[in-house]
């Protein structure tokens, strides 16, 4: 049984809100249980230098967790200097997620900054990320869209992630802390909405995993993206 009594199959209660920060060009609170991000997509009218002149834009992510999100207060990275390995490693996962379904060319000479903000941390904050980051980016687009800044929305597709993991010898599928913190096995998938894989993250903790574990983490977050990608189209709808 998993702490949460949820099914193996079943996530967490996933929820999506818009326009949630009143001066981003597009902004999204993403809720995947107790964790809760905040996303927001800024516009700068120029590339960074070393892309200028190539008539393609980009987009970049910054990700941070506020210090109370956890049960103890962690230090803002801000007044150590620099960002930790982690937080630079999820932050280049988001930036590479969204990438991944851009046409950068289409973007013009411009870069997209996605700010991911964790209030509330219970497991799964960069697959929440990256879930709501592609809503407040595609709703940066629409309104640069709306404005005549570009002519075509750049979009090739919705991204979505999901962790899954070996929780007591059963693969489950979007781990909460307490699974997170005691899985033999945690991974996390990123996945488009017509159903290509962008990036997986797996790790054995405890335990190593096996073929038939893979593939029923795989089929797992096929199953959890498909039902992220239907929630992102119908909020942006």
């Amino acid at each position: 049984m998993r702490p949460s009594k949820r099914a193996a199959d079943e996530m967490r209660a996933v929820s999506l809100e818009r326009n949630v920060a009143r001066y981003a060009e597009g902004s999204c609170l993403v809720k995947f249980g107790n964790t809760h991000v905040l996303c927001t997509a800024s516009l700068e009218d120029k590339p960074p230098m070393w892309l200028r002149g190539q008539g393609r834009g980009w987009v970049t992510a910054e990700y941070a967790m506020l210090p109370r999100a956890t049960h103890t207060r962690t230090r803002r990275e801000s007044t150590s200097g620099k960002p930790s390995g982690r937080t630079q490693e999820i932050q280049r996962l988001i930036g590479r997620s969204l990438r991944a379904v851009t046409d950068l060319k289409g973007l013009g000479e411009r870069q997209i900054s996605i700010d991911c903000d964790v209030l509330q941390a219970d497991g799964g904050t960069r697959t929440a990320s990256i879930t709501g980051a592609w809503v407040a980016l595609h709703d940066c687009l629409k309104w640069m869209r709306g404005r005549s800044i570009i002519k075509d929305m750049p979009l090739k597709d919705r991204v979505a992630a999901v962790s899954c993991g070996v929780y007591k010898g059963q693969t489950v599928l979007d781990l909460d802390y307490d699974e997170d913190s005691a899985a033999e096995t945690d991974a996390n998938f990123v996945m488009t909405g017509k159903g290509g894989i962008v990036e997986v993250q797996m790790t054995a903790e405890n335990e190593t995993f096996d073929e038939a574990q893979l593939a029923a983490m795989l089929g797992l977050a096929k199953s959890g993206i498909a039902r992220l990608a239907e929630m992102q189209q119908a909020a942006v709808a």
